[in-house]
């Protein structure tokens, strides 16, 4: 399926999305993440819309090419892109969709599907994917993530971006030269002297200062009544396996609708770039729109009631 590129207006902030598989029944909103680009996307994206679903994969505010924020101690937070979100639906004429988040794109996500924030979300999101995302990171990750991401490094050439985001984001996963260079070309932007750095606003990283415990979200997690997956990079030191038993003992855990899947070789985050993540996360859509089925029937498309195995 091809790709476009489009641009929206929300909460009067320009948001850049591309969007494949234009027409088809089925959305599947795909969401990056801190200091990433929708462009990542791309894999899965194409994946999905070869399988019947419409992909939307927007630049939140800040990144890529949706418009920074003049507010970032305000705008940058996950209570705003969730207003965001909420607006791209009503934009898109979205009235159902599965969600896909990578890192904070899964917060955004379970910000959103919880309801306690933007209420009219909750029966939006039919289900939930968290790729290597929780309701708690660990903070030492967090520090790590704060030291790169607010002071972006500038280099010469392209080539020596290229190479920084070979060694930052080697926790991917494996990546082709071909994917390397394309994940480079859409995450560069040229500065005024002519040098290139990371395609973002420096300024996100504020939501750490002004919005401290803004990842802390148990009770979003806990109101979830919707099947969720958690792709856990087997490597990564921002969700830890404490956290990961946890939330099969609570919320959708405990109702039976969380699965985790531990991914090999990866840390923060999977790439989804290769065939068995790509495959997982069509699978599990897949079975979590008869999941959604069997909830309404239980539950009177009220809360879930008993607890659901999964195919």
């Amino acid at each position: 399926m091809s790709m476009t590129s489009n641009y929206v207006t929300c909460i009067g902030r320009e948001i850049h999305y591309t969007e494949w598989g234009a027409g088809q029944a089925k959305t599947v909103i795909a969401w990056h993440g801190l200091a990433r680009t929708g462009r990542d996307m791309d894999e899965l994206a194409a994946h999905l819309s070869a399988r019947g679903c419409r992909v939307i994969c927007p630049d939140v505010i800040g990144r890529g090419l949706s418009q920074w924020s003049p507010l970032p101690a305000q705008e940058y937070c996950l209570s705003f892109y969730a207003r965001l979100a909420a607006e791209l639906f009503d934009r898109l004429k979205i009235d159902q969709a599965h969600w896909i988040g990578t890192s904070m794109g899964g917060s955004i996500g379970m910000v959103c599907a919880s309801g306690l924030l933007q209420p009219g979300m909750k029966q939006r999101i039919q289900s939930l994917t968290l790729n290597d995302n929780a309701p708690q990171l660990a903070q030492a990750a967090i520090e790590r993530i704060k030291a790169y991401a607010g002071q972006p490094p500038a280099f010469a050439t392209v080539l020596e971006l290229e190479a920084f985001f070979r060694q930052v984001y080697q926790p991917f996963g494996v990546l082709s030269d071909a994917q390397w260079r394309r994940l480079t070309e859409t995450s560069t932007r040229r500065l005024p002297d002519g040098r290139v750095t990371p395609h973002y606003d420096p300024a996100m990283v504020q939501q750490f200062s002004s919005h401290p415990d803004d990842y802390l979200i148990w009770d979003h997690y806990d109101a979830l009544r919707i099947p969720v997956l958690c792709l856990h990079g087997a490597e990564s030191d921002l969700v830890l396996p404490a956290t990961i038993s946890e939330m099969l003992r609570r919320g959708p855990g405990l109702l039976g609708l969380t699965q985790v899947a531990e991914i090999a070789g990866c840390g923060h985050a999977p790439a989804l770039n290769v065939s068995d993540q790509l495959k997982r996360v069509a699978s599990f859509i897949d079975a979590s729109g008869r999941a959604v089925e069997a909830i309404q029937q239980q539950a009177g498309h009220a809360d879930a009631g008993p607890a659901l195995g999964w195919p």
